[in-house]
């Protein structure tokens, strides 16, 4: 492709929040708006840029065209661990050192004299990377901020401040987490009927006065109402009343998921070349899942950041064992605290018929197998709107962030899943297991997920569904309105 023709190209330059959860549907949605013409600079940490090469291969990034990958430094110490960073000191560094880099990527960018790609039209950055607006409006283009949560998710990071002024956080002492504060109901967050405290993001649970957190979040939402728009892997039958709720509050929301379900629509396997997994899939989960028996198989995946103890990954196993269901459990090396991920040997022994161990997998394959009948989840929103359009019903067990809020929404609004209530212990989770792939509640669960995952399919339609054309206008009213003006 000649000169004239690759300026003719609009630019976006898409950068994710430098977590697995994060970097997944950011790296669909740049593939999406590669297909409809846009050059694409993906730029990652320096830090997940080596664990994506490591993971993936040296070529695992090349492959497409007017797609390319840059990276920028994270301002942490150097590390070689295979882990998500620490979150905390990850969002507090992103928001002061990050700026500076990013500014110098997009001169890079745009300087004729030494690059040979169109000018930057316009940036893609995750929600909680709001330092991007002003590089953006430096250049006078058009930032989208892509919170990758729920929409449900979104609006209770949005009520942090108003929590703050009415005294609900931080907590008085950490009495308040177990003596029934946490079930105050909160009846003033527009669209939210019958939410409560232990319902919204982990983070309002601090007994910090000085919590990082909880600033972190204040400032980003508060920054979101200077974006050009707010968009959401997700669909408007699923999340209308807090959509509408929240396009009273921000310029413009646009919901335009599930990505993965637009994404699957082009005709074009390159776009599978490059992936974003930063821990190495094992391809034998999909292999050992084609000898099973339609619905017959327990996934259980807590997903890339959540951490548990030596006896609570005990208790799940005995209780997986003791269900005497097939199941594929995803253990990562880091999933337990501070120690290693090892399993009794008794456990190993009697699963070995009809267990699988792995540490990593491509789970929007395997939640759309059809020998998945279950999934056992953190509720994180990649897995549950996964989960969603694979028509799998869920067992959620929330570890932080708005994953209690997803839970709450899977279990009481949506119908899909059922919650483990309390501390992990081997009897309930049998139950529930037991319940979910045999029970008269677990087909009914089921057949809700089916339904769910129907109205998904229906949103991401070409050219009628709701989430489809909510990108066409996505695209033509923001992301080229800079070309445009």
């Amino acid at each position: 492709m000649g000169s004239a023709a690759i300026t003719e190209k609009p630019h976006a330059v898409c950068i994710p929040y430098p977590a697995q959860g994060h970097i997944n549907p950011m790296l669909k949605l740049s593939k999406i708006l590669h297909y409809r013409g846009f050059h694409i600079t993906f730029v990652n940490t320096e830090f997940n840029h080596k664990r994506l090469l490591k993971s993936r291969g040296a070529n695992a990034l090349d492959g497409l065209a007017a797609f390319r990958f840059e990276t920028i430094p994270d301002g942490l110490p150097e590390s070689d661990v295979e882990a998500t960073q620490d979150i905390p000191s990850l969002c507090e560094s992103t928001r002061k050192h990050c700026l500076a880099p990013f500014r110098k990527l997009l001169r890079k960018l745009n300087d004729t004299s030494s690059s040979n790609v169109p000018p930057v039209t316009c940036v893609v950055s995750d929600g909680v990377m709001s330092f991007t607006l002003d590089a953006a409006a430096e250049l006078g283009i058009p930032n989208v901020l892509f919170w990758t949560t729920s929409a449900c998710g979104f609006m209770g990071y949005v009520q942090c401040c108003r929590l703050i002024e009415k005294d609900l956080t931080p907590l008085k002492d950490a009495s308040y987490l177990t003596n029934g504060y946490l079930d105050t109901v909160i009846d003033w967050i527009p669209g939210m009927k019958g939410i409560r405290l232990k319902d919204l993001p982990s983070f309002v649970r601090t007994t910090d006065p000085d919590d990082n957190i909880l600033d972190f979040l204040v400032v980003e939402c508060e920054r979101a109402q200077k974006a050009s728009a707010v968009i959401f892997n997700t669909f408007d039958v699923l999340e209308q009343e807090v959509l509408d709720a929240l396009s009273s509050q921000f310029p413009r929301i646009f919901s335009i998921g599930p990505l993965h379900l637009l994404l699957n629509q082009i005709p074009n396997n390159d776009y599978k070349l490059i992936g974003s997994n930063l821990w190495k899939e094992e391809a034998g989960c999909l292999e050992w899942l084609e000898k099973k028996e339609p619905n017959s198989v327990v996934y259980v995946n807590f997903g890339s950041i959540t951490v548990m103890t030596s006896n609570q990954l005990i208790e799940f196993a005995w209780g997986l064992a003791n269900s005497h269901q097939t199941f594929l459990w995803i253990i990562r090396p880091d999933l337990v605290e501070g120690d290693s991920a090892i399993l009794p040997s008794e456990f190993l022994a009697e699963t070995k018929e009809r267990g699988l161990l792995a540490s990593w997998c491509a789970q929007e394959q395997v939640l759309s197998h059809p020998s998945i009948g279950g999934f056992l989840t953190h509720s994180g929103w990649n897995s549950t709107i996964e989960s969603m359009c694979g028509g799998i019903p869920l067992i959620s067990w929330p570890f932080f962030a708005e994953q209690q809020t997803n839970c709450r929404y899977s279990c009481t609004e949506w119908g899909l899943g059922m919650e483990i209530e309390g501390d992990v212990n081997r009897a309930q989770i049998e139950s529930l297991v037991r319940e979910l792939m045999t029970g008269v509640e677990g087909r009914e669960l089921k057949q809700k997920a089916a339904e769910w995952k129907k109205l998904a399919e229906e949103a991401t339609r070409a050219s009628t569904g709701s989430s489809y054309v909510n990108l066409d206008k996505l695209i033509d009213l923001v992301l080229l309105s800079a070309r445009v003006g």
